[in-house]
């Protein structure tokens, strides 16, 4: 049998680190934590990511990549079956890097390059929402005002960029736990698409309610 290669140790830093700030917020853990989590030296990790915000900047690569992946599926949403399973894929992505939501206003004031780039993020979120609420108009699953588009696509975007926050104000000690992960998600996913039922075709609303009906839960 022929044996796999070990991972890089590039790699392996990225997928420790990755846990570490998940689990502990990014400004409670450091390169020191870091090292030890691993097994190497701190000389090693330096190596490989000279500074913290090397690894920091790294991972948003990586969310930034899975993201734009993602986001250029907006096109193909038809329905409300479809815009579900596009939202919840999004939180997905969003919570394997939730420490950039969670500390996202402490990280962008210390990294300038995360505070640019983060506004793209932004920027290619509201437009996949848009391309989505057009997907639904063409097919009739939504019926809106041209004029309320552009505020409808920023409230949900608005939601599914701090969602997480406040998930994790509700219950700063579990909220964020990988236990709590699916119903976090679909609560987020169905408070996102809740904000298009004024708009949505009578048994495209029927549809929701049975889509979300199992994960309505008081917030």
């Amino acid at each position: 049998m022929v044996k796999k290669a070990p991972r890089r140790t590039a790699e392996r830093i990225l997928e420790v680190t990755l846990e570490l700030f998940n689990r502990f917020g990014e400004p409670n853990v450091s390169t020191t934590l870091i090292s030890a989590e691993l097994g190497i030296s701190p000389g090693n990790l330096y190596y490989h990511y000279p500074a913290k915000d090397e690894l920091i900047n790294s991972l948003f690569e990586r969310y930034e990549r899975s993201l734009g992946e993602l986001l250029s599926a907006s096109e193909g949403v038809r329905n409300v079956e479809d815009a579900w399973f596009f939202l919840h894929s999004l939180f997905e992505i969003i919570w394997e890097y939730r420490f950039l939501y969670r500390d996202l206003n402490d990280l962008l004031s210390k990294n300038r390059l995360l505070e640019t780039r983060f506004q793209t993020v932004l920027k290619n979120k509201s437009r996949a929402i848009r391309q989505l609420l057009d997907g639904m108009s063409r097919h009739g699953a939504v019926s809106i005002d041209a004029r309320e588009t552009e505020p409808t696509a920023t409230s949900m975007v608005v939601v599914l960029t701090y969602w997480l926050s406040f998930e994790y104000v509700r219950d700063p000690r579990h909220a964020l736990e990988p236990d709590n992960a699916q119903q976090a998600l679909l609560r987020g996913a169905h408070h996102v698409l809740n904000l298009l039922a004024p708009y949505l075709e009578a048994s495209q609303r029927q549809h929701l309610m049975t889509l979300t009906g199992a994960y309505s839960q008081p917030t």
